[in-house]
This record gives structure tokens, C-alpha cells and sequence, in this order.
């Protein structure tokens, strides 16, 4: 089918204007929208009339990342609360926390501006909305990224933990952050395909196919290279021990697994729906216009992270309830001050932390349970 006879609108399309001149043209998402979704200027606009409510699965989104906002609040919260954990590794939970806090937000954010509502947005307003799920995203899958390369360099240097472990601390962290805004920026810096309608994303209309595929490349790269790190820590670890089946290798192995079998399976479904954007059109492959189910459920990853990588520390656990205490969630007749007591610090991971803060040996043998 002819898709210029079937979008009308499109077969005289906006005026061959500056790219970022039509930042401001409300017109051209209608336009492009009718394009990409192969629809008619009456099909779109019956579709607009159908999403001015929202939609069970737009509730269940909103519940999910408000669910994923308070726990990584909470998160947020005990670190800096609790000077036990103000050490490098809690530092990097807590920017994981962190980006995964604004991953919530930006997507209830989105969800609420999506709709009908999205064609009352100009482009530059639809590229900060998509931009800055995108920038949320990407900062928690690089946390994931920082927090291997921080385990495999301490379970691999000598004196981790000495004079440097600040700046590569503070180095990893502004990489995360400066990647992923200028991942997400792309777009509106002029990455988009705005006067090249061939190139548009069906699911994403305003963005070019190439840039979503650069997106699909980078991420694959991340999980590929984190798979490769925590491979590597399992077997530094597992030849450092006689018998292959002691049981803190097992328990790292186990700890990696989780890590890895969540990411792949919140991330792949959406990886997938990104790849078929950037080489099939929405006609043929008609499983794109449901890419907000695939996308909804890759959020889920910011809502397990802080289960993953806090909750299997038992000094976090203890903080979690303090903190709820002083709430007075948690309260139960106890006296409020019984929430300042300090904690004593029993998990091994805050453990492993503080005991080799001047080692000078890899730390290899006590660790290995640390994620």
C-alpha cells in the first residue's frame, strides 16, 4: 500500500525548513505520527479519541514506578543517613538507587503526557519527554556497568581501597551520568529525523531508525561487557579456592546469575521490539504499536535493583527498617529512639568493605559474596 495515499496529509509534507526550526511546529507530530503508525488523518484521530483515559496497563505502570520511587528513596535515604555506609560500593548502590528513582519518574512522567496529550506537545517538548526517559534509563543500566567494573577491579587490584578509590569512585559515576545524558540528548541535539520521513521510527516517530539502533548496539555492548566482567570475577574467585564446589564461590555464582538472568530478562523484549523498529515498518510488523507493554515491563529492572543489589546485605535491611521506624510505618508502640540506635555493621558485604580498606593483597578469599 501507496503509505503517501495512505497518510494524505504526508503526500505534501512540511516545508523543507531548518531542522530545528520546526522544533516549535505543533503540526509535525500529528504529521509524523500519521506516518509512522500508517494511518489515516481519520484513523489518527479516532485513535486520539480512544487514548484521553488512561488504559489498565498505564495504571499498573504508574503503581509500578511509584512502587520503584519509594523503594529507591528508601534506598537513597539509609545511605546517606548512616555514616556505615559511606563507603565506595554503597556509594555506587546509591547511584544506581538514584538513577533508577528518576527512571520511575520520567516514565510516569511520560505516561501522563502520552495520549492524547502527546499532540499537544511541540517537538522540542516530545524530545525532552522521550529524551529524559531515555537519559533515566540508560544512567541505570550504566550504574549496573560501574558497579562491575568496581568489583572486578577490587576483587583483582592491590589496595583498592587506598588513596584512589574516591576518584575512580567519583570518575565512574560522572562517566555514567555524562554518557547517558549525551545518549539521550542525541535526538534534540539533531540526531532525529525531522525532514527525512523514511527514516522515522514507528515507535518512536520524531526519532531516526539509525539513532535507535546505535541505542539497541550500545545497550548489547553493556550487557555483553558486563556478562564478561562478572565471568571473569567467578573465575578469579573460583581459582583462588582447592575445591571447586566451596561454597562462596557458589554464592557469587548465584549472586551473578540473578544479576544477569534479571537484566537479560527485562531488557531483551524491548531490545527485541528496538530492532525490529529500526528494520521493519509497522505494517508488516505489527507487534510495534505494542511496544508500550515491552517497554513498561524493561522498567521493572529499576524496581528489582535495589532487591538485587541492597536487600542482600543484612545491614541494609536493618537500615530499611529503621528508617521506616522513624516514619512510623514500622513503630508498633516502640519508643521513636530506639530508631537512632547505631547499627552494627554484620553483612558481608559492609564487612568486606571495611576490612580490606588497607589491604595489600587482591581481595580474593573473604569477598566473595560481595556482588
Amino acid at each position: 500500500m501507496n503509505l503517501c495515499r495512505k497518510a494524505a496529509v504526508l503526500c505534501h509534507p512540511v516545508t523543507m525548513k531548518s531542522k530545528y526550526s520546526q522544533y516549535y511546529n505543533q503540526s509535525l507530530i500529528h504529521s509524523y505520527y500519521a506516518y509512522a503508525k500508517n494511518m489515516t488523518t481519520q484513523e489518527l484521530a479516532k485513535r486520539i479519541e480512544n487514548k484521553k483515559q488512561l488504559t489498565t496497563l498505564n495504571i499498573v505502570i504508574v503503581v509500578l514506578c511509584t512502587i520503584i520511587i519509594l523503594e529507591n528513596l528508601l534506598v537513597l535515604i539509609a545511605v546517606c543517613r548512616n555514616k556505615k555506609f559511606h563507603s565506595a560500593m554503597f556509594f555506587f548502590i546509591g547511584n544506581l538507587a538514584f538513577s533508577d528513582l528518576l527512571a520511575g519518574s520520567a516514565y510516569i512522567a511520560n505516561i501522563f503526557l502520552s495520549g492524547s496529550r502527546t499532540f499537544d506537545l511541540k517537538p522540542v517538548q516530545w524530545f525532552i519527554r522521550e529524551g529524559t526517559a531515555f537519559i533515566a534509563l540508560a544512567a541505570s543500566v550504566f550504574s549496573l556497568l560501574a558497579i562491575a567494573i568496581e568489583r572486578y577491579i577490587a576483587i583483582t587490584k592491590v589496595k583498592v581501597y587506598g588513596s584512589t578509590k574516591t576518584c575512580r569512585m567519583f570518575l565512574l559515576i560522572g562517566a555514567c551520568w555524562v554518557t547517558s545524558i549525551l545518549l539521550g540528548g542525541l535526538p534534540i541535539i539533531g540526531w532525529n529525523c525531522i525532514n527525512d520521513l523514511p527514516e522515522c521510527s514507528a515507535v518512536l516517530p520524531l526519532y531516526s531508525k539509525k539513532y535507535i539502533l546505535f541505542v539497541v548496539t550500545i545497550f548489547s555492548l553493556i550487557l555483553l561487557s558486563i556478562v564478561i566482567l562478572y565471568v571473569r570475577i567467578y573465575l578469579i574467585v573460583r581459582s583462588s579456592h582447592q575445591e571447586a564446589t566451596n561454597s562462596p564461590a557458589y554464592a557469587l555464582l548465584k549472586t551473578v546469575t540473578i544479576v544477569l538472568g534479571v537484566f537479560i530478562m527485562c531488557w531483551l523484549p524491548a531490545f527485541t521490539i528496538l530492532l525490529l523498529d529500526s528494520s521493519c515498518r509497522i505494517q508488516f510488523c505489527p507487534i510495534l504499536s505494542k511496544a508500550d507493554i515491552f517497554f513498561g515491563f524493561a522498567t521493572l529492572n529499576s524496581a528489582l535493583n535495589p532487591v538485587i543489589y541492597t536487600l542482600r546485605s543484612k545491614d541494609m535491611r536493618k537500615e530499611f527498617l529503621r528508617v521506616l521506624c522513624c516514619w512510623g510505618v514500622l513503630q508498633s508502640g516502640r519508643p521513636s529512639d530506639r530508631c537512632l540506635v547505631p547499627l552494627k555493621s554484620s553483612s558481608s558485604l559492609e564487612h568486606c568493605t571495611h576490612k580490606h580498606e588497607h589491604q595489600t593483597t587482591p581481595i580474593m578469599q573473604d569477598c566473595t559474596t560481595c556482588v
